[in-house]
């Protein structure tokens, strides 16, 4: 590969690449680069839009390069307060180090374990005393600080900044120094925080790392970005069914955002698919194609093959999935609200999701769409509850 195709193949997806000649002229030396990527472990599993990064990342190591997944262990301790109107709970070391041993298991999916080295930066910063941090701190001003946008409003409007927080884009900057990081990605809220450590790098006589920033991909709504805490995510440990369900349920248009930004196919292919889709194409099938795409990485070929057509038996035919989860509910004689009881059985997270799903003609029950949202479930009976597409239970409603 060509220098210039090389860095075409480095521009795929990004939002800004800083600064882009600074890159060009480390290419030009032909050395391969330290590529770092940061992962605070503040929840067991990753999601779809965790491996933006980690897409790229590969990106780097099939150029050549080396990447660096670096578990935020320390920083994960402090909290981000990235986008946060408020201070946010710090995690216990046991939940840290509880949720990094499943980032090891996952990443591997999609980076070649021969070609990444994993690191902690409670590495170096456990070594770092008082002293140390002090200096660190003296590298940087409350003004440049207060320049963050959250940082900056949250000032304005008199909601407290602790002063941990200021420490944490400082850890991540310093993460760059230790490293001596030539690249390093993050998402594009990150964009402050990786501009610390080109920043740091200078004041400690090395070279600024180029910082390349990735979009933040929206979840299954298409509005809102991927989260767990929002439940519009595919987590990539999801079963491939799941898996499969989910990415079919995007819109058509959400859909080429995910080829581009989670496709390791070439950008001509998906261009070729757009063409087809435009001439006619049903938009069902390319969806099909990034399905299987997406399952067969994280599963098998096979697996990904049967979700779709397990897709097709259980949406295109009607057909309900023969291994749906049973539940069994206690009522009083006047029985159990809808709501409560699709909550209950873990079809929403709430009684007001609920609500909002039975407005919208969302739910089934036995196979009937119902309306009604303050139907009550009578004991003694069994019903099949479906919530969207894809969430099925079978509700055994018994006497209290």
């Amino acid at each position: 590969m060509s220098q210039q195709e090389a860095l075409e193949q480095i521009r795929r997806g990004a939002e800004e690449i800083l600064v882009e000649s600074e890159l060009v002229e480390r290419l030009k030396t032909g050395k391969p680069l330290r590529v770092k990527a940061g992962f605070d472990p503040t929840a067991p599993d990753l999601h779809l839009g965790h491996t933006v990064l980690l897409n790229k990342l590969r990106q780097f190591q099939d150029l050549g390069h080396e990447a660096i997944f670096l578990i935020g262990d320390f920083t994960g301790m402090i909290g981000d307060p990235t986008g946060k109107n408020i201070t946010r709970k710090p995690l216990t070391r046991d939940e840290v180090i509880e949720n990094a041993k499943t980032y090891e298991q996952q990443i591997f999916k999609i980076l070649d374990p021969e070609k990444t080295l994993v690191m902690f930066n409670s590495s170096w910063m456990n070594e770092m005393s008082a002293a140390d941090l002090i200096q660190l701190a003296a590298k940087h001003t409350v003004a440049r600080m207060l320049e963050r946008d959250d940082f900056n409003k949250r000032y304005g409007s008199g909601q407290p900044i602790a002063i941990h927080e200021f420490l944490y884009p400082l850890v991540q900057g310093y993460d760059s120094v230790a490293l001596k990081a030539d690249v390093e990605l993050g998402g594009t809220d990150q964009k402050f925080n990786l501009l610390v450590g080109r920043q740091l790098q200078e004041a400690y006589g090395q070279k600024p790392q180029t910082v390349l920033t990735m979009p933040i991909l929206e979840g299954l709504d298409g509005v809102q970005k991927m989260s767990k805490s929002l439940g519009n995510y595919i987590g990539i440990a999801d079963a491939p069914d799941e898996m499969f369900g989910k990415l079919m349920s995007i819109s058509d248009d959400l859909m080429w955002r995910y080829f581009e930004l989670l496709s390791f196919r070439p950008l001509s292919e998906i261009s070729k698919l757009r063409q087809q889709m435009e001439e006619g194409r049903n938009p069902r099938d390319i969806k099909f194609e990034l399905g299987v795409e997406i399952v067969e990485r994280f599963h098998t070929r096979q697996a990904a093959e049967q979700a779709q057509q397990n897709f097709v038996e259980r949406f295109q035919k009607g057909a309900m999935p023969d291994d749906m989860p049973k539940v069994e509910l206690v009522a009083d004689a006047g029985g159990i609200p809808i709501a409560n009881a699709l909550k209950d059985a873990g079809l929403t997270s709430s009684t007001s999701e609920s609500m909002r799903m039975i407005r919208q003609g969302a739910v089934k029950l036995d196979g009937e769409k119902i309306s009604d949202a303050k139907l009550r479930l009578d004991p003694d009976h069994e019903f099949v509850c479906q919530v969207g597409k894809r969430r099925f239970a079978q509700v055994r409603i018994v006497s209290a």
